[in-house]
């Protein structure tokens, strides 16, 4: 049976966007791939500009524990019309002679979040107690998603033993004030046996370019498996 890193994202709200257009940042129920990725890499003390590539050739489950809500927040944003400012050297520069002009345009936006976010993440085939160290004792701080989203409890890292990883997940111990929770969903690579009957879903979470955030397809298999409730062991 293959070794599982196991460690849990637990906050009071996170944001775990696929598509980030101007108007709208929306948000996946559950981190994605990329979410994960970069948050090890983060643990590590690695910027955006660093070599990810071991990251990347990871496989990686995320599962939910209890249903999200979802929540809206509302922007304002300030905005510069292209012919209002010549070759600004910043966003700063372009905003203030755009003031002076009397040419600065206010856009509302929206921000999608998920409440009640209590998640378990699964990773295997790479070198498991580096990362384990890592999450233990994280160099840059992590949070769910933005930073307006901090985590509320610390990571748990285990490396466990087991069939699949659904079944390591059930070896996650979440906080004491969360209680026991059953696994509701859990999503994994196309090809992952997750224990369960699954069904394909296309994500747009594949990192392609982390410093320019450009993020490919992929396929992903989605299971619901019946699975004891979780919580302190």
């Amino acid at each position: 049976m293959p070794d599982y890193l196991i460690f849990q994202l637990v906050a009071s709200i996170g944001a775990m966007g696929e598509f980030g257009g101007h108007d709208r940042r929306g948000s996946l129920t559950l981190p994605g791939r990329s979410a994960v990725i970069g948050t090890l890499g983060a643990a590590l003390g690695r910027r955006r500009g660093d070599d990810f590539s071991d990251l990347e050739n990871l496989a990686v489950a995320v599962a939910s524990f209890g249903r999200t809500a979802p929540l809206r927040d509302y922007h304002t944003v300030q905005t510069v019309p292209s012919a209002a400012v010549k070759a600004p050297q910043s966003r700063p520069e372009a905003l203030r002679a755009a003031e002076r002009k009397g040419k600065v345009n206010t856009t509302l936006t929206s921000r999608d979040y998920r409440t009640d976010c209590v998640f378990g993440v699964a990773v295997w085939q790479g070198d498991l107690p580096i990362l384990e160290r890592a999450l233990q004792q994280p160099v840059f701080q992590t949070f769910l998603g933005r930073k307006s989203c901090p985590l509320s409890a610390p990571f748990d890292p285990r490396i466990v033993t087991d069939e699949n990883p659904a079944q390591a997940l059930q070896h996650l111990r979440l906080p004491p004030w969360i209680g026991a929770r059953k696994m509701v969903e859990i999503v994994a690579e196309d090809g992952t046996d997750l224990g369960a009957p699954a069904r394909w879903e296309v994500r747009h979470d594949r990192a392609l370019d982390r410093g320019l955030w450009h993020f490919g397809r992929a396929r992903y298999v989605v299971a619901h498996p019946d699975v004891q409730a979780q919580g302190v062991t």
